[in-house]
This record gives C-alpha cells, structure tokens and sequence, in this order.
C-alpha cells in the first residue's frame, strides 16, 4: 500500500516549499525531482499496452504481463505518493488519484475510471502566479494524443496580479487556469495546448465542470516562430510595439493568458441562438468557425477597451489575434472541416476587401490603424447574424451564416450548398444536410496555398514546442 509521506519522509530533501504550499516559479521543485523522472519512466512504459480507450488487454498479441504492467503502476503509485508531500494544495486530489490507480489495477484495467480524483482536482479554486500542480490522469489531450492514455503533466499557474483585477473587476470566468508546462509525457508532446477534464476517463460525466487550463507558454512560443517565419516570407514590416511583443516569450504569454480568458468567457456571452459550445450537436463546420472567430474578435474588441484604460497587454492582444488568426491559423492542420482555418482565411479575406492589407509586389502590408476599424465591424456583422439568428429556424440560420462567409471567400465549385436550397433535399433533418458539405467548402486561396507551403517546415516544427524551445526555426 503507497502512502503519501510526510514532507520530512520526501526524498530530495527540497526547501523552496513555503508555508502556504507556493513555490518560487525559477526553482523546478517538482520537475526537476527523482521521482519525477521515475514517474515519468512508469508512465511511458504503461501507454502502449493502452487500447484507445485507456483499457489493457493482456490477451492480445505482444501485450506485457498482468504482473509487469502491475510493477510499473506501482512505480507510478510510489512516485505520485513521494511528491505529494511538496504540493499540499493538492492533498486532497493526491489521495484520490492514488486510490484510483490502485481501483483501476484490482478491477484488471479494464477501462480506466478517474472521477473521483477529478472531483478532487479544483486548480481554479486557488489560482496563485506561481502555483505548481502535478496532474496524471487517463486521458486524451486535445489536437493530441486521440486515445485516453495514461498521462502525467507538471504545469504552473500564471495568474499575474493585474490579469486577476482584470478577472474580478471586468472578466469574470471563476474557471479558467492560464498554464504552463514544466515537464510532461508524451501525449503532450504534440500540438496540444489545453488541459480540460472533459478529456479524463470517467464512469459518468460531472453535472458541470469547474476548471480548464490553457498552456499559455506553448502558444506564445507557437506564435513567436510562426509569425517571425510568416514575416519574413511576406516582407511584412512591424510596428515597434509588434516587434517587441514577438521578441519577449514572457509578455507574450501574459497575452495570450488575457486573450483566452476573454474568448473562454464569451462562449457564453451574447446574443446565442444556440447552445454555445454546440454539444452533441452537428452543424456545419464554418458555424464552428464563425464562433470561434466571434469569440476571438470580441478578445480584440474588449482588448481595445483595456488598452484605453492603461492595460498594455491589451494592445498586444490585438497584435495576437491578427497576426495568429492571420498568419497560423489558416495554414494549420488537415483542411477537412478546419473551422479555425477557416476563420482565419475570412478575417483575411474581409481584411483585404476592406482595404486594411494589401499583397503588392510579393509583399504584405498592414495598415493597422485600419485593421482595428474593419476587424471591428466583421465583428459587428457576426453579431447582427447571431441576433437575428435568435428568431430564424436553424437551417435558414446555418445558410445565412453561409451567405456572410461567402460573401468573403469563394466556395468549392463543387458545393452543392453554394447552389443554394433547391439544391438540397430540405425534407430531410438539418442534421442529414451537413453530409452534403464538402470537407474543404471553402478551399484555400492562392495566397494561402503559396504561404503554406512557405511555412510547412516551421509548423511541423511547433509540435511539442514550450517555452524553452529554440525560439526560431528556419522556414
């Protein structure tokens, strides 16, 4: 039986332990411990006996012993037991992690089923700058890993006293946790930039979720190299307050730290005339797109407003989302149902009919005075598709909503929704039409397809990336 020690039985003898169970963020209390890489070392040797479901069967062909696999989960047991003692803050959810693994083995691993330890697992209760938790779960990790494999991360909270004013007094989202990795396993050593309990193996689902972290340092380091890449290629000159934001991996974190705490929140803000998260709902993709951007240029629109009162970190904000929603997203991932590639090529597209870039001579300019006006007024016309959307049925929603994007960029010749409803077979459920949308409605356009193939080296070069990975990569 592995029990917790007291901090006075944890190997490594570690005094940056303070009263109040903080930590200082330059010392890798956790990470840089024993057990730590013992943990780490179990856990990698458990992953591949995983189904996709998290289960192990033993009868299959080259599967480990019971008994070896058994060895290495206690190995995980014991390590999770002698780090504990250097993280008081998660006592509570440490006990329950240590009594899931154990059910997990005596039940003969069949699918894992961690609810209890994610009941205890409250980060968002106590959101102190610094604050070190380490998290291991059954698990798939979002633009990841796609199997519920076993998984240890160590992260710290970023939670900076003015991002905390700004939550309390403007933003309230009791929820969100700005992240960051210290070290992890390798179902994080991906594109994955989120940590949401959503994704754990459980026997039922919570009434509600009460947190969800977002790695702010990988995607501020995604960001840096990815933009400086994509400058380079377009000739793009930026402004000083750009370049600097490009040059500093802490501020741009604290940026993207702001910019997600805004978008989380606006899921739910507005006028919505649908479940905000779209749940268990199938809608075309560019209805998925067009929530996300709605949500990223809300970020832009309030960041302005935060910028006017004195908050630097709004300005860059706005940076962020234009020269990510711009530059990254577009030419990012397969271009089956890509919603966010999609929002990024509209904001392009809406940008440059609106005179606020231009592509001239193989080179890109930005007047950014005029960028912020027209990226305000796309804004305003998702808005005004959404209010009326209130009192529209959801098909004529969903080809209104096809009409704004349209309007912008140029469908597939092929699309059978281009040609509008007589074109669809409207007896059928909504939910049968989003078959006769094309995996790529919306293709790329020659400037995308040119700068895609620009950038493809330096993309395939951010899987994994963090904060202390090389800065640049060549394109």
């Amino acid at each position: 039986m592995t029990e917790i020690l007291s901090p006075e039985g944890a190997k490594g003898g570690l005094s940056s332990v303070n009263g109040s169970g903080g930590h200082s963020p330059a010392e890798p209390v956790v990470a840089g411990h024993p057990a730590w890489t013992a943990l780490k070392t179990a856990v990698e040797a458990i992953r591949p006996a995983q189904s996709k479901d998290g289960s192990i069967d033993f009868e299959a062909e080259d599967a480990p012993s019971r008994a070896a696999i058994e060895a290495e989960l206690e190995r995980v047991r014991t390590a999770v037991a002698e780090l504990a003692p250097l993280l008081p803050h998660d006592a509570a959810y440490h006990e329950a992690l240590l009594a899931d693994l154990r059910r997990w083995a005596d039940e003969g691993f069949g699918v894992p089923d961690f609810l209890d330890s994610l009941l205890a697992f409250q980060p968002a209760q106590r959101r102190e700058d610094g604050l070190t938790h380490l998290v291991v779960f059954p698990m798939y990790t979002q633009n990841g890993n796609p199997d519920r494999n076993l998984e240890a991360v160590v992260l710290r909270m970023v939670w900076p006293d003015w991002l905390a004013e700004v939550e309390r007094t403007r933003y309230d989202n009791p929820m969100f946790c700005g992240i960051t990795f210290e070290d992890f396993t390798s179902g994080y050593d991906t594109n994955s930039a989120v940590l949401f309990p959503e994704t754990i193996a459980v026997r039922e689902a919570p009434e509600r979720f009460s947190w969800g972290g977002i790695f702010c340092d990988r995607e501020a380091a995604r960001f840096r190299r990815v933009v400086e890449a994509a400058r380079e290629v377009t000739s793009l000159e930026l402004p000083e307050e750009a370049r600097g934001l490009l040059a500093d991996q802490e501020r741009c974190q604290e940026t993207f730290v702001l910019w997600d705490l805004i978008h989380d929140r606006t899921h739910s803000h507005g006028d919505l005339p649908f479940d905000p998260f779209m749940i268990k709902q199938r809608q075309p993709f560019w209805m998925y797109g067009l929530e996300e951007l709605r949500c990223d240029l809300t970020a832009f629109h309030e960041s302005g407003k935060l910028a006017a009162d004195g908050y630097p970190q709004g300005r860059d904000v706005q940076y962020a989302v234009l020269l990510d929603r711009l530059f990254r997203f577009p030419v990012t991932g397969e271009r089956t149902r890509n919603y966010d590639g999609l929002g990024g090529q509209l904001l392009f597209a809406y940008l440059h009919q609106h005179e606020a870039l231009r592509w001239t001579d193989n080179k890109l300019t930005i007047d950014w005075d005029r960028a912020r006006e027209v990226t305000v007024s796309l804004r305003e016309e998702i808005e005004t598709l959404y209010r009326a959307g209130i009192d529209r049925p959801k098909l004529v929603h969903w080809f209104k909503a096809y009409e704004l994007v349209s309007t912008y960029l140029s469908p597939h010749p092929g699309s059978t929704w281009a040609k509008g409803p007589d074109a669809l077979d409207l007896s059928l459920p909504p939910r049968k039409l989003v078959d006769e949308v094309l995996p790529d409605e919306f293709p790329l356009s020659m400037f995308y397809e040119a700068l895609a193939k620009k950038l493809r080296g330096v993309i395939a070069s951010t899987k994994g990336i963090t904060a202390e990975s090389p800065t640049l990569a060549a394109a």
